[in-house]
C-alpha cells in the first residue's frame, strides 16, 4: 500500500499501521484510523502519537467509523483531507454512488432517487456499500451531512437552525444529536473551538464563506489556469494574476465562487457567495471534482514517468490534474460547439450565445463594482438552449442541430450527465445522438466524470504532442504505447496536450510550474 492507492476492498493492517506510525499525509483521505480503547477515528498522518497496532483498526470511510461507534478527533479532522482517489479510478457502483452522495443527492432524493439514478434497487444498493465501504447509503450521506455541518458551524455566523437545514438534516434534534455522535460535543463548542483557531468567520450570517480545499502534494496549479484560461467566456469565467473565477448553477440556486489556485500550499482557498446554504456541500464536492483534488499524484506520475519518451515531462510537471467541470450541461454544449474548430472559436461562439441567452446573478450576489468586471452571467440552462438556441447559434447547420439536439435531450431527462454515470454507458448514449463523435463523448467522459483512462489517440494536439515525444503519432501506433499508461492516459494526454502547445508557441508564464 505504502507508495501508492490503497484498496478499498481489502484494508492489510500491517501495511496501513506502517503508514500511521510514519504519519504519511499521502493517505489521508485513503482510510481511518479507528482507535478501540478512545473511540476515536483519525486520519494516518494525525500528530498524536500513534497507539499499539492490537489497539487499532482500520475502516474505509469516515461512515464506516461512525457507524461503528467511533467519533472523529478534533485534533487532525479526518473529514477535512482529500477524497479517496479510488473514486477517481472506480467506475463501479460503490464508487460511483460516493460521487452523488457527495453531491448531496440523497438529502434531495432520497435512497429511492439515489438507487433510481444508479439504476438499481435500494435494497441491492445498500448490500453493496455495506459490503464494499462497511456503511449503507444512509450512514454515508449522514457523515456527509456532519461534515457539511461542520463547515458552516465553523466558517459562517449562520445560526444553528440554519446550519441543520443547510446540511440536509431534518430537525435541529436530529443535526445536534449528530454533531455530539461525531464530534463529540456541541455544536457551539466546535464553533468556538474554530475561533480560537483562527478559522471562524464572524459578521453576518450571510455573505461569502471562506473554505480550503485540500489536495495531495504534488499539485500543479498553472496547467489548471492555462487551461481555464484559454476557454473563459466572457461574463462566466475569468482568470486574472493566479485566481480562477465564476459563476455557477447549484441544485437550489446561483452562486459565484473564486479559487485562489498559487499562494497556498497543500489546499486551495475558496471564497463562495450562495444563494442558498443548502448548497454548499454540492458546490464543494463539484469544485473539487473540476480542479481533481482527490487525485494521487504520485500513483499517476510513478506509472507515467517509467515511459522513457513521458519522464521528462513528469518531471517538469509533477502532480498534473486533469481539468474537470463543475457543470455537466455547461460542458457537453461547449464540446459540442468545440467540434472542429479552434478553442478559440469555441469561446467566442459560447460567449456569444450566453450574452443573450444566459441569466445575469442576482443582485444579492453581484460582485462590487469596486473588485472591476468579474462574471456576472449564468451560462444559458439546457432547456433555454433548447428552446432558443437557433436565435443566436452560426455555423455549420450540423453543429447547430447538434447543440440543440443534445440541449433537449438533457432538458427532457434523455441524457443525464453527473458523476454517478458509468463511463461506458455515457459514451455509448453520446454516440447515439446525431452530430456527436467518440471524440465528445470521450472527452466528455474525462470532464464530466473524471475518467482518469481516456487517452483520446484521435485528438490532433494528442497526436502532435506525442510526435513532439518522439512516441507514435497516429492514433493506432498511439493506443498500442499507452497499454503501458493504464489507468491514467487522462493525466497522458494532458501531458501531450502541454507538448503540443510547447511545440507550437513558447510556453505563456500561467503554465509554469510553481517551485516548492
Amino acid at each position: 500500500m505504502v507508495g501508492g492507492t490503497v484498496p478499498l476492498v481489502l484494508l492489510d493492517h500491517e501495511r496501513c499501521y506502517r503508514a500511521v506510525t510514519s504519519r504519511d499525509a499521502r493517505f489521508d483521505g485513503q482510510f481511518v484510523t479507528a482507535v478501540r480503547t478512545t473511540r476515536i477515528y483519525c486520519r494516518p498522518s494525525c500528530p498524536v502519537p500513534p497507539p499499539r497496532a492490537h489497539n487499532v483498526e482500520f475502516l474505509r470511510t469516515p461512515a464506516a467509523a461512525q457507524a461503528g461507534g467511533y467519533r472523529a478527533c478534533r485534533r487532525c479532522l479526518p473529514d477535512a483531507v482529500p477524497g479517496s482517489p479510488e473514486w477517481n479510478v472506480r467506475a463501479d457502483l460503490a464508487a460511483r454512488a460516493m460521487r452523488l452522495i457527495g453531491d448531496g443527492t440523497v438529502e434531495r432524493d432520497g435512497i429511492t432517487g439515489l438507487a433510481a439514478r444508479l439504476g438499481y434497487s435500494p435494497r441491492h444498493l445498500n448490500r453493496v456499500l455495506g459490503e464494499e465501504l462497511g456503511a449503507g447509503p444512509l450512514a454515508l450521506a449522514r457523515a456527509h451531512r456532519a461534515h457539511t455541518a461542520r463547515l458552516l458551524v465553523e466558517t459562517t455566523a449562520l445560526g444553528m437552525a440554519d446550519v441543520a437545514f443547510a446540511a440536509g438534516f431534518h430537525s435541529v434534534r436530529q443535526f445536534n444529536d449528530t454533531v455530539r455522535e461525531v464530534y463529540g460535543v456541541p455544536p457551539g463548542t466546535l464553533r468556538a473551538e474554530a475561533a480560537r483557531r483562527g478559522g471562524h468567520v464572524a459578521g453576518a450570517a450571510t455573505g461569502p464563506l471562506t473554505l480550503r480545499l485540500p489536495y495531495r502534494e504534488p499539485f500543479d496549479p498553472y496547467g489548471l489556469l492555462g487551461f481555464f484560461d484559454a476557454r473563459a467566456v466572457d461574463g462566466v469565467e475569468s482568470v486574472r494574476d493566479g485566481t480562477y473565477r465564476r459563476t455557477l448553477r447549484l441544485p437550489h440556486g446561483p452562486a459565484t465562487v473564486s479559487l485562489d489556485l498559487v499562494t497556498v500550499a497543500g489546499a486551495v482557498p475558496a471564497t463562495l457567495r450562495l444563494s442558498d446554504p443548502r448548497d454548499l456541500g454540492p458546490a464543494v464536492a463539484r469544485l473539487r471534482r473540476m480542479l481533481d483534488l482527490d487525485a494521487d499524484p504520485e500513483a499517476v506520475d510513478a506509472v507515467l514517468g517509467a515511459d522513457p519518451a513521458l519522464a521528462p515531462s513528469v518531471a517538469q510537471v509533477p502532480g498534473i490534474r486533469l481539468a474537470g467541470s463543475v457543470d455537466g450541461a455547461e460542458t457537453a454544449v461547449r464540446t459540442v460547439l468545440g467540434q472542429q474548430v479552434s478553442v478559440a472559436a469555441a469561446r467566442t461562439a459560447a460567449a456569444r450565445m450566453t450574452t443573450v441567452l444566459g441569466d445575469p446573478l442576482p443582485a444579492d450576489l453581484a460582485t462590487p463594482a469596486a473588485e472591476g468586471d468579474e462574471p456576472w452571467l449564468l451560462f444559458p440552462a439546457a432547456a433555454t438552449i433548447a428552446e432558443r438556441g437557433h436565435e443566436v447559434l452560426t455555423g455549420p447547420a450540423r453543429r447547430i442541430s447538434t447543440v440543440l439536439g443534445v440541449c433537449a435531450a438533457i432538458a427532457s431527462g434523455d441524457l443525464a450527465l453527473d458523476p454517478g454515470r458509468d463511463p461506458d454507458e455515457l459514451r455509448a448514449e453520446l454516440v447515439a445522438l446525431p452530430g456527436v463523435g467518440p471524440w465528445s463523448a470521450g472527452y466528455l467522459a474525462m470532464r464530466v466524470l473524471g475518467d482518469p483512462d481516456e487517452l483520446l489517440a484521435s485528438d490532433l494536439a494528442v497526436r502532435r504532442g506525442a510526435e513532439a515525444l518522439a512516441l507514435p503519432g497516429d492514433a493506432t501506433g498511439l493506443r498500442a504505447r499507452s497499454a503501458r499508461w493504464a489507468p491514467w492516459r487522462s493525466y497522458a494526454a494532458t501531458h501531450l496536450w502541454r507538448a503540443a502547445a510547447a511545440r507550437s508557441a513558447p510556453a505563456p508564464t500561467t503554465t509554469r510550474r510553481r517551485t516548492a
